[in-house]
């Protein structure tokens, strides 16, 4: 809805489509995106998925899998892409080294534009985070949209 208003307010032709789904897995958007793309035929598509993998300790391998084919599909249907970093609590040790390195290194495998962190403007803020010190507050949602704006901006025309 906020990046909806922000076209609006920037006078870009843009309309979005959210298909996120809570809980959602990089291989739950690997298998809905096919259709989503033939349904919305978008020009560009922001990938924001991998912490649910994360979290529930996945294969990573798996997950670098599951990103590429997404941005793969994506960009056959004419899209362009933002691959869009996670991070998981230092509790997770190397695994967790290893996941936020699995981002970048799969967006610039398959030249896709990427954005580090989408938690980095409220990361270091702990009352922009619910009580599971994992989901952001609606308060930290502008913030967060001013985060990722200027990763999205260049890929609009």
């Amino acid at each position: 809805m906020l990046l909806d208003k922000r076209l609006r307010e920037k006078r870009l032709d843009y309309s979005v489509a959210n298909l996120s789904i809570s809980g959602e897995t990089t291989a739950g958007g690997r298998a809905r995106l096919p259709e989503a793309l033939h349904q919305h035929k978008p020009v560009l598509v922001v990938i924001a998925l991998g912490a649910n993998d994360g979290l529930r300790g996945l294969p990573l391998a798996q997950m670098r899998d599951n990103l590429a084919a997404m941005l793969d599909v994506a960009h056959a249907a004419g899209a362009r892409t933002l691959l869009i970093g996670m991070r998981l609590p230092p509790n997770y040790g190397p695994y967790a080294d290893e996941f936020a390195t699995s981002f970048g290194d799969t967006a610039k495998a398959r030249k896709s534009a990427q954005l580090d962190f989408l938690l980095a403007p409220v990361a270091a803020e702990r009352s922009f985070f619910q009580a599971d010190n994992l989901h952001p507050t609606s308060e930290a949602q502008p913030l967060i949209l001013d985060g990722v704006w200027p990763a999205i901006q260049p890929l609009l025309k």
